[in-house]
Formats: C-alpha cells, sequence, structure tokens
C-alpha cells in the first residue's frame, strides 16, 4: 500500500507542478458544457442532456490526462525503471490509476457544479448519496480503464489518436451506466432513484473487471511495450 501511495504522490506531486489539469483540461471540459448550452438552446432538452454532457467532458478529460501522464513516463524509460523499481506491477497499475482518479474526480464536482449552474439541474433528498456514489464508482472505472490503456498505447507511434480509438468501445458501458445513473440523481422523469442505483451496482462490477484485470496484465502489456 505504501509503494501505491508513493506512485500516486509522484504523479499528483508533477500534476501540481505542471498544472495540466487547471490550466488546461478543466478549461476544455468547462468550455465542452458550455458550448452544448448555447447550441441546445432549449431548456426542458439541456435539463435531460445535462448528466450525458457531464460524462461526455469527463471522457475527453480522460483520454488528455491519460495521455499526459504516460508521455511523462516513456519519454525517459521512467516507466520500465518504475516497474523494475516495485516488487509487484500491480503496484504501479494501482498507483498511477489512484493519481488518475484523484484528478477525475475532482474535475466530477466542478463539473457536476457547472451543470447545476448552467444547465439547472437538481439534487435532491437521496439523489444526493446517489451521484456521489456514481462519482466515485464511475471514475474510479474510467482511471482504470484509462491506466490500461495507457500503457497498451505508451510506446506507439500515433497513440493520441490509438488511446481513444481502443478506450472508446471498452468505455462505453460506463458511459452509459454513469449517465443513467446522474439523470436519476439529477430528478429526471425517465428514470427513478432505485433504477439509479442498478446502474451505480453495473458501475462497482465494472470496477472491479478493469481493476483485476489491469493488475494481472498492467506488467505484460508494459514489458511488451518495451
Amino acid at each position: 500500500m505504501n509503494t501505491v501511495l508513493a506512485i500516486a504522490r509522484k504523479d499528483l506531486t508533477i500534476e501540481w507542478r505542471t498544472r495540466t489539469l487547471l490550466a488546461r483540461v478543466v478549461p476544455f471540459a468547462l468550455l465542452v458544457l458550455v458550448l452544448f448550452a448555447v447550441a441546445l438552446d432549449s431548456e426542458p432538452l439541456i435539463l435531460r442532456a445535462a448528466a450525458g454532457l457531464v460524462w461526455l467532458a469527463m471522457l475527453f478529460a480522460t483520454m488528455l490526462l491519460v495521455q499526459r501522464s504516460f508521455d511523462l513516463e516513456t519519454a525517459d524509460s521512467a516507466l520500465d525503471a518504475l516497474l523494475g523499481f516495485v516488487s509487484s506491477s500491480s503496484k504501479v497499475f494501482f498507483g498511477k490509476a489512484l493519481s488518475l482518479f484523484v484528478q477525475l474526480f475532482s474535475l466530477a464536482v466542478v463539473l457536476v457544479c457547472a451543470a447545476v449552474v448552467l444547465y439547472g439541474a437538481r439534487v435532491e433528498g437521496g439523489g444526493v448519496v446517489l451521484l456521489v456514489t456514481v462519482l466515485l464508482t464511475a471514475t474510479v472505472g474510467l482511471a482504470l480503464v484509462g491506466t490500461l490503456y495507457g500503457v497498451v498505447v505508451a510506446n506507439m507511434n500515433g497513440r493520441d489518436s490509438l488511446l481513444p480509438l481502443l478506450a472508446l468501445p471498452v468505455l462505453a458501458p460506463l458511459l452509459i451506466g454513469a449517465t443513467r445513473a446522474t439523470e436519476a440523481a439529477f430528478g429526471s422523469d425517465t428514470i427513478d432513484v432505485s433504477n439509479g442505483w442498478a446502474w451505480a451496482a453495473l458501475l462497482a462490477v465494472y470496477a472491479v473487471v478493469f481493476g483485476s484485470a489491469g493488475a494481472a496484465a498492467f506488467a505484460p502489456l508494459a514489458q511488451g511495450d518495451s
């Protein structure tokens, strides 16, 4: 656990110094929400689309953060050195995923607040607990899949375009589940809170599956790229 936290701390320290999240990703994600608010220009339509737009912006942000993280790791073969230093490659996987989770969860909170301001979304009663649960489970899933596919394309030519091409089909179930559960938390007429919890449970299962797969496959994938 200490190794996982140390790797996560390293990545978060680099992020704090470079300000990639604050200077690039957050403004970009907020711009996505603002542009769609202007383009849709219909209050009922905006309210219904609010949850989907939040997770669409999260998807774009995940791709940017993953690419940035692995660009730094592959620049001087730092990932190879890190894998050789730790006793288990799964610790590297979970450390990098933890760092990505912290960044994505912080961004998700900002985007939900923006959706409340821009779109008039409301979260009341049981929807608050559901929303927090969805943000946690969905961002864990995004972080795990992003880390796993980040190492897949780390040393490939054209990795900036390969990452979304490979990850999007795998992330589709997560994005659908997160969107539906967030709609329920926002009090949508198309889905109630009880159904939202069913989608949240699916997100938890998704995270467990890709956490296990990533822990087992991270080392072979990283060694195959080196």
